[in-house]
């Protein structure tokens, strides 16, 4: 148990040694590679999470966003060179998905994905990677998973998702790593630092178009079939932390969340001229 593990190491601990953690680089990513799929489902969402401690909490969660004339277009990744501006579009996503992966359940902070797609020269489908943003979300009794684990800074544990590589928009398939963050616990520890989590999104219904000038796009989408691996390079809390998030778990993880996004086309858009290097 982590409680187990910090009362050995209490002598090391003290209060001008537990400074809250600051979360990660927001990583974005700017990809080329082009990637190909079949029928598009992947969005994202937006919700509003409270702040609470070091970091957001579960707060009152907001099922689309409405106004989206100031959304921002600047992580439009470049055009593979050959493309037709016009019929290529920018799509910028955000999400806050409530997520249960082992004996964590929380609503994550706002995540933001932007990506293009498009026709290739040859008639196939294309994608080509943006950026993803994210912040941390406390995980709910901190290391500890007692009261004192809200409480105490010291044994504060946050979770951060950030872009693990590998995504497909058309077919609703994109892997997550997350990122675990407190004073105690090592940079670096990571739930699938070595393999990323893959998820496959499922519909929840049809999806509904709130706006068609701008564009807003919403839907719901699930997944309950991926498998959670173990955290890794945490340290010597490493095995202590996966008994406490119940780590890895193979069965009972669900990802869901209600989803909205916009777009414009690459004609459009300031960079509409610009290409990826060969």
């Amino acid at each position: 148990m982590v409680t187990e593990w910090l009362r050995r190491h209490a002598g090391a601990m003290t209060k001008s040694a537990a400074p809250v953690p600051r979360s990660g680089p927001a990583a974005p990513f700017r990809r080329a590679a082009v990637l190909t799929g079949a029928a598009a489902v992947l969005a994202g969402t937006a919700a509003v999470c409270l702040p609470g401690a070091a970091y957001a909490s579960s707060g009152g969660r907001v099922p689309s966003v409405t106004t989206v004339s100031e959304t921002d277009f600047s992580d439009c990744p470049a055009l593979p060179d050959g493309v037709d501006p016009a019929r290529w579009r920018c799509e910028v996503h955000t999400a806050a998905p409530r997520l249960t992966m082992g004996k964590v359940t929380a609503d994550l902070a706002p995540i933001t994905m932007t990506h293009a797609e498009g026709p290739m020269p040859d008639g196939s489908k294309g994608q080509v990677w943006g950026a993803m943003h994210s912040s941390p979300t406390a995980i709910p009794g901190g290391l500890t998973g007692t009261p004192a684990g809200d409480h105490a800074a010291v044994l504060g544990l946050a979770i951060q998702p950030e872009y693990g590589g590998r995504s497909d928009f058309y077919t609703g398939q994109f892997s997550l790593r997350f990122r675990l963050l407190g004073a105690l616990v090592p940079h670096g520890c990571t739930i699938g630092a070595g393999d990323p989590v893959d998820f496959q999104l499922k519909r929840s219904g049809p999806s509904t178009w709130v706006s068609q000038n701008p564009p807003v796009i919403e839907f719901s989408a699930y997944d309950d079939t991926f498998t959670a691996p173990a955290a890794a390079h945490c340290g010597p809390l490493t095995g202590p932390l996966n008994r406490r998030l119940g780590l890895p778990a193979t069965e009972g993880n669900l990802l869901s969340y209600d989803a909205s996004y916009t777009f414009k086309t690459y004609d459009q858009l300031p960079t509409a001229g610009l290409h990826n290097e060969t």
